[in-house]
């Protein structure tokens, strides 16, 4: 599989610079798996380690116009590598699916395989101008790293996309809900019944026979915040050490010239999900509010048809609460903006996220219970869970709980910290 001449080109400067220590980022092809690996890539870039982020050409794109937090002037200080993957289809969601699960992205997910002969040529060439090389991938991404781990100077990573808490839960269930030494809470989870396809299931099996080679988990977390079920993969992964590098977005935003105004009173961000190829502009669709809605709401609320600037809003001191699915990009960015959660979640992990936000952390309420996933979900409804986020005692109680949370995890960044001592941790692992 020929790289773009982008990615040639990086190649061929590495020549004339040999490093001890680089580090590849193969990200999954959905936006809440690039995201969080462009963040970590800056997290990396910070401590002066070469950084190479690995995707297709339209994913590449995709994660740089998306980014959002920090000067984007520093994209330039990350290595892309674009691989052209043969062309899939990109059709639009299907609101008839018989599960929420975004099932139209399958083709994408699919070519993904394609990745596997160009990554292990990079990697191949890299390990030959650095000491060592470190592979941080996806855990859906298995398959496409398979071959790395026959180069003697590579290390390689999994990153798991959702929370500690999440992957532990799973992993614990699949053993049978064994007795633990230590005490650590356990709630009753809702079945995984509608979260995914049994396509994408069987995607996610293909990738784990390849994980035994890896080297260590890597969580957007901290321990500030899911320090017992860290503890709890440690326990589970025997042999295997994880680390908690998280958050990896910026904890404060830089104030933009076409910052919302304070005097909005809600945001509604109303869009179709993603395509495979979000750049495919076929049957693109603008979704219709009821007539003479926008008027009204005029000087109240604004309605975006677009990408949101999520940090950007979440940072805003007007900001008062967030209606999230509940991915744990969403999840950690609210956390970490001291904003509660009212969870309304849809499919793959949100089910389980939502339940460490609403009954492990408390910092935020539910909108519907996930059993009832197939009712309609009304205006009363929503109505009632802002209302009860925005204007009652528990609801101020929450919020207390979530800005005390947001503090413990700003500290734990700053020197010293329980966050930054594990960063440099690893840093000092990969570069030993």
């Amino acid at each position: 599989m020929a790289s773009t001449n982008q990615s040639s080109s990086m190649a061929s400067n590495d020549q004339s610079n040999f490093h001890q220590t680089l580090v590849v980022l193969i990200p999954f092809l959905a936006q809440g798996h690039l995201n969080q690996l462009m963040h970590l890539s800056h997290l990396i870039l910070s401590h002066n380690i070469p950084v190479h982020y690995v995707s297709t050409p339209t994913h590449n794109l995709q994660a740089q116009i998306r980014v959002h937090g920090w000067d984007p002037n520093s994209i330039s200080n990350i290595h892309f590598h674009s691989f052209k993957v043969p062309h899939f289809a990109s059709p639009p969601p299907n609101p008839n699916d018989e599960t929420k699960f975004p099932s139209h992205l399958t083709p994408s997910f699919d070519a993904s395989s394609h990745l596997r002969e160009p990554v292990a040529t990079l990697v191949q060439s890299l390990s030959c101008v650095a000491r060592k090389v470190v592979v941080i991938y996806d855990s859906l991404m298995g398959y496409v790293v398979q071959d790395v781990q026959n180069i003697t100077n590579v290390k390689s990573y999994v990153f798991e996309s959702t929370c500690a808490f999440t992957t532990s839960m799973f992993h614990y269930y699949k053993m049978g809900k064994p007795a633990l030494e230590k005490s650590v809470l356990i709630p009753e989870l809702p079945s995984l019944e509608g979260c995914f396809t049994t396509q994408f299931m069987d995607f996610i099996n293909a990738q784990n026979e390849f994980h035994r080679f890896n080297d260590g988990n890597i969580f957007n977390t901290t321990r500030i915040i899911e320090g017992p079920y860290m503890e709890l993969m440690e326990d589970i992964s025997v042999g295997k050490k994880n680390w908690a590098l998280g958050p990896f977005n910026p904890l404060t935003i830089e104030e933009e010239r076409n910052r919302k105004q304070s005097k909005q009173k809600f945001i509604w961000v109303i869009r179709d999900a993603d395509k495979g190829d979000i750049f495919n502009e076929d049957n693109v669709i603008r979704h219709e509010l009821p007539k003479g809605f926008e008027e009204r709401v005029e000087g109240m609320g604004l309605v975006i048809r677009d990408w949101a600037p999520q940090l950007e809003i979440l940072s805003h001191p007007s900001t008062g609460g967030f209606m999230s699915h509940c991915g744990w990009n969403s999840c950690i960015e609210s956390i970490t903006m001291g904003v509660p959660i009212a969870a309304w979640p849809i499919h793959s992990d949100q089910p389980w996220n939502s339940v460490f936000i609403t009954q492990v952390l408390k910092i935020g309420f539910g909108v519907k219970d996930w059993a009832q996933r197939n009712e309609l979900v009304t205006a009363s409804d929503i109505e009632k869970v802002v209302r009860k986020l925005m204007e009652t005692k528990e609801g101020e109680e929450m919020r207390q709980r979530v800005t005390n949370l947001k503090d413990a995890v700003h500290k734990s960044m700053n020197g010293g910290g329980v966050s930054s001592v594990e960063i440099d941790s690893f840093i000092a692992h990969i570069t030993r």
